[in-house]
């Protein structure tokens, strides 16, 4: 009869199994009820029957938040930022080379712009290549290839005998550097959400550093030992890398993605070890996508858009950075305040007729790589403050704005003012959209999305050198409605783009988003139903 006298109390709680998979190639946690049935007699005492005991899991995601930033992060910011001063340096001997050999050589100007142009062809080739690398076999195996490869042809460089072999071999040196901006893919993919934005804008230094120390090294050596010399000491930061490379983890969100599931656990633990924390408790979930590195995933109806307008975003950045830098050139050669902006540009007595780079074109040239500093400093803060979006599309309307000062008959010291200002914000604008596009795209194809929008750079700076040299002799109004209007369609793309990433943790699948969606849908509704039935 005590029996009658106890009261009845029926829950229900919701689980998670994280191993029960669906048959498409991707996991998702799935939701199951358990009954709990507690009985309570007169005295209080309560006794449950059919409790259920759910193991603790985490993400990759989790792990790095609870790990952090710290040392392990510093020395992973020193060493891919290696690649970027490689890459900086590569970039940054074009401007260089070019006069030295147009004199040495005797090339005309045509052949002059082919060393520019055949590195620009080779990256804008090979980058989508090296994404569809780093996207099959892993985001270190990619990047260290080419590292490799840009060291290889780069001290060959140094050794070519004549003109055709140059060009050759600066092409291949081209689709080595291709791949430089799989280490921003890899660089991402070890932090936290919060120090992202911070981090990979910090770490964009490297490549102003990388400029200002090629300039200096060629103050130094271009008047005693010679053009090849220089091609050859500018190589020392990716042997540096290629030294070091061997310490380099995989990243564990494509360990993830790709089964290794106990690769990725220790090297967050190795991590964890190195920043003086804890690994989170219980075990490691994992969304699993047997395909990677797919084109045709970058135009789903998910993430059409964002590859559209991002891949315009990218041309837009690099037609306009180039431009302006170009346009420094041409603008302070022209010899007068006002030459160059009343359409008067004189060309050469002769197709041939050179001028040696001089000490003080060095030190002006050093002027202009510094002025990119203040810039990336601005974006800094604006990045984290008024989001991704709003920093790309500020920095496109800024270069647009000092870029209406040059209609008019400037003196040559407000001139170099309005440039070195519009350079600073679309070289800061270049660095925020490296910091968006990994947080776009998921692991599946991040490394594939960034080298198509690479590429899609790589054709900006191909085509700017015939707007900023070649149209500027025929009309200066016109070559800077181009940067202007340009700049302005960019800055409303900007705005328009589907995703703002600022706070967003990195998706690991394009499933990642939508299997949560659902998960708190039912979850909600079957909260609601359960209660009601309490009730």
């Amino acid at each position: 009869m005590d029996d009658w006298r106890k009261s009845t109390k029926i829950t229900y709680k919701r689980w998670r199994n994280p191993e029960l998979r669906e048959t498409n190639g991707h996991s998702n946690d799935t939701d199951s009820i358990c009954t709990i049935t507690s009985i309570v007699d007169s005295g209080g005492r309560q006794s449950t029957y059919g409790s259920t005991k759910t193991e603790e899991t985490y993400t990759v995601d989790d792990a790095l938040e609870a790990i952090g930033f710290g040392k392990f992060q510093w020395k992973i910011s020193l060493l891919t930022g290696l690649s970027w001063i490689g890459d900086a340096m590569e970039m940054m001997i074009l401007s260089i080379l070019g006069p030295q050999l147009h004199c040495e050589w005797m090339l005309p100007g045509y052949q002059v712009a082919l060393i520019t142009s055949v590195v620009f062809v080779g990256m804008g080739i090979s980058s989508p290549v090296w994404g569809n690398v780093s996207d099959r076999y892993g985001r270190k195996v990619g990047l260290t290839i080419c590292m490799c490869w840009s060291l290889y042809y780069g001290l060959l460089s140094a050794f070519t005998p004549v003109y055709s072999w140059l060009l050759v071999l600066r092409g291949l040196v081209g689709i080595g550097i291709g791949g430089a901006p799989q280490s921003v893919t890899l660089y991402s993919e070890f932090l936290p959400v919060k120090a992202r934005g911070i981090c990979i804008m910090l770490i964009a230094a490297f490549w102003a550093i990388g400029a200002v120390f090629e300039v200096l090294l060629a103050l130094w050596i271009m008047p005693t030992l010679g053009w090849r010399w220089l091609l050859g000491l500018s190589t020392i930061p990716m042997a540096i890398f290629v030294s070091f490379c061997f310490w380099l983890p995989e990243s564990p969100r494509f360990d993830v993605l790709t089964g290794k599931r106990e690769k990725a656990v220790a090297t967050l633990t190795r991590i964890a070890k190195e920043n003086g924390k804890a690994m989170p408790p219980g075990k490691m979930i994992a969304y699993k996508q047997n395909e990677r590195g797919r084109i045709k995933d970058l135009f789903t109806p998910q993430y059409c858009s964002s590859t559209l307008l991002l891949w315009f975003i990218w041309f837009a950045n690099a037609f306009s950075y180039y431009g302006i830098v170009l346009l420094t050139t041409e603008m302070f050669q022209a010899g007068d305040d006002c030459g160059t902006t009343q359409e008067a540009k004189i060309e050469p007595s002769c197709r041939l007729e050179c001028k040696y780079l001089t000490s003080s074109d060095y030190k002006d040239l050093l002027w202009t790589t510094l002025s990119e500093f203040p810039g990336l400093l601005v974006i800094l803060v604006a990045v984290e403050y008024i989001g991704r979006k709003k920093s790309m599309a500020l920095c496109f309307f800024m270069f647009s704005l000092f870029i209406l000062p040059l209609y008019a008959c400037i003196g040559r010291t407000a001139l170099t003012i309005f440039i070195f200002l519009a350079r600073a914000f679309i070289s800061g604008g270049y660095q925020v959209v490296f910091v968006y596009t990994p947080e776009v795209f998921p692991t599946e194809n991040r490394a594939l999305a960034m080298g198509t929008c690479s590429a899609m750079a790589k054709l900006g700076a191909l085509i700017t050198p015939f707007v900023a040299q070649v149209m500027l002799r025929t009309s200066v109004n016109l070559t800077l409605t181009m940067y202007c209007g340009c700049s302005v369609l960019a800055g409303v793309a900007s705005l328009i783009l589907p995703i703002e990433t600022l706070g967003r943790g990195l998706q690991e699948s394009r499933f990642h988003q939508e299997d949560e969606g659902q998960t708190t849908t039912n979850s909600s509704s079957n909260d609601a139903t359960h209660s009601a039935e309490q009730q």
